[in-house]
């Protein structure tokens, strides 16, 4: 007998030393060893942090807008906020099977009925009469008073490891929040910069059509002097006036939309709409050649990416969530211990006679619940299976987000070199008409379409510029950008 004292010792410690469940094992997705579309690379000398793109534009008002979206907007403070409670729920984790210890005092007045069943038998026991109870008993009608202080303890044993599969599952979770709360920052860089590089284009198209505007103004008085001296029909002027007309009546669209792209920069900066209206009227800092952007090499989205990191802590949760489900398979043990001073004066309350220990170990062992625990465990195999599903589903998408900026990119510049070539072009052409028409050799007609070929081309140069900043926004997203290594997390 004394031989096995020791054994159950050993067997005890293997149990309690035992964790149920799989072992989480980061998955290696095969990406390829570089994109297929072409990437730029900045002149010598220039970096350009992935941390802080947008200084790459070299605009300090877009500088100025991402930062205070960074710290006023709403959902960066909602990103925080999960952060916050996903380190609460670590906390609650880990207490689970930690022992829980409570103090109570009561004190008790019980008055007994005149008409319980035991009247008799107490009267026999008094005597037969109403003087009083003797020691140690109440009669009926009479009153007990106790009063009781002490402690309560209870500890439910992990053998199995379900709390600890529990506090992985947290701490994963947490790292997921902190993650999303970085492609939070990301997203927002991006969405700040985007509106912002489209209010920009508003505003150069308005300075476009008012330029166009004043060119054909020239050319409207050119035809009035011209019909003053009766060598050109009257009907010039008019047609010339109403080619001006309908030029401005394009402002107005882009007006609108102009202060839609304000409206929409307040609230990403966590303003009302209108708060940047008059910040943004003023005149802005010139807009830069487009910076040119290193995508890198596609396994650096497994680490740069939030979203992706986010979608891995994921899985590693999912994995822990199978452990706890498997340790409701496995016996519970808990021990429970009580200590009190109890009394029926509170002059005794504290005195050594008055101390009463409790002591009790329970062992609960599931039995029967119809598959129900077998159930859990499957459903967590199938989340995980999910979540599995769901991190690979986020890299594929990641490297899909860099292809195709990378691609447009390319396409785009080329397509910007050609309606540079096309603008000038039509500059010349028009410069050419007018001088024509001025001497009578071509109709006015001639000299309005090739207008309207002007405005089109500068519009054109415009819209293509945009696009390349605006990709650019996306390719600096889709790499992951926005945020700093080791940096802190907000709250």
């Amino acid at each position: 007998m004394m031989r096995k004292k020791p054994i159950s010792l050993v067997s005890m410690l293997a149990l309690a030393a035992c964790t149920v469940g799989p072992n989480y094992i980061k998955p290696d997705l095969a990406v390829p060893a570089t994109y297929a579309g072409p990437q730029g690379a900045p002149p010598p000398g220039q970096t350009i942090d992935p941390a802080h793109w947008w200084k790459a534009f070299n605009d300090p008002k877009l500088t100025d807008l991402i930062d205070r979206a960074l710290k006023d907007n709403p959902d960066m403070a909602s990103a925080a906020s999960r952060v916050r409670q996903a380190r609460l729920g670590e906390i609650q984790a880990r207490a689970q099977y930690k022992p829980v210890v409570n103090a109570d005092a009561n004190a008790t007045d019980v008055k007994f009925s005149k008409n319980a069943g035991f009247a008799t038998l107490a009267r026999a026991f008094s005597g037969g009469g109403n003087s009083g109870p003797p020691s140690g008993v109440a009669l009926p009608g009479d009153s007990i008073k106790t009063f009781a202080v002490g402690f309560d303890a209870s500890w439910e044993l992990d053998v199995f490891g379900g709390g600890r599969r529990g506090v992985e599952a947290a701490l994963a979770r947490t790292e997921a929040a902190e993650w999303n709360r970085r492609d939070a920052a990301v997203t927002l860089a991006a969405e700040v910069a985007d509106a912002y590089f489209a209010l920009r284009l508003d505003q150069e198209q308005i300075a476009v059509i008012e330029s166009e505007i004043e060119r054909q103004s020239r050319a409207l008085q050119i035809a009035s002097n011209i019909a003053k001296v009766g060598l050109t029909p009257s009907i010039d002027v008019t047609r010339q006036n109403g080619n001006i007309t309908a030029t401005r009546a394009r402002l107005e669209p882009l007006k609108a939309d102009l202060d839609v792209r304000k409206h929409a920069l307040g609230v990403l900066v966590g303003q009302p709409p209108e708060a940047l209206m008059g910040e943004l009227s003023g005149p802005l800092p010139a807009l830069v050649p487009m910076p040119e952007i290193p995508a890198g090499l596609p396994s650096d989205l497994l680490r740069r990416r939030p979203d992706v990191r986010a979608a891995e802590r994921n899985l590693a949760a999912s994995t822990a969530d199978i452990g706890v489900a498997v340790a409701d398979l496995y016996p519970k043990f808990s021990l429970t211990g009580m200590a009190q001073l109890i009394s029926t004066t509170l002059g005794s309350l504290f005195a050594g006679d008055s101390l009463q220990l409790t002591g009790t170990g329970q062992a609960t062992f599931p039995l029967l619940d119809w598959g129900k625990r077998k159930a859990t465990v499957s459903v967590r195999k199938e989340q995980r299976e999910q979540a599995y599903q769901d991190y690979r589903l986020t890299v594929l998408q990641a490297l899909r987000d860099v292809e195709d900026p990378l691609s447009r990119i390319d396409a785009e510049r080329r397509r910007n070199v050609l309606l540079r070539q096309a603008l000038a072009d039509a500059d010349r052409t028009a410069a050419a008409d007018l001088a024509r028409y001025q001497a009578g050799l071509v109709a006015q007609d001639t000299v309005i379409n090739t207008q309207v070929d002007v405005l089109r081309a500068r519009e054109n140069l415009a819209d293509s510029d945009a696009q390349l900043r605006q990709l650019s926004v996306a390719l600096f997203k889709a790499i992951g950008g926005g945020w700093s290594e080791g940096a802190p997390s907000t709250g």
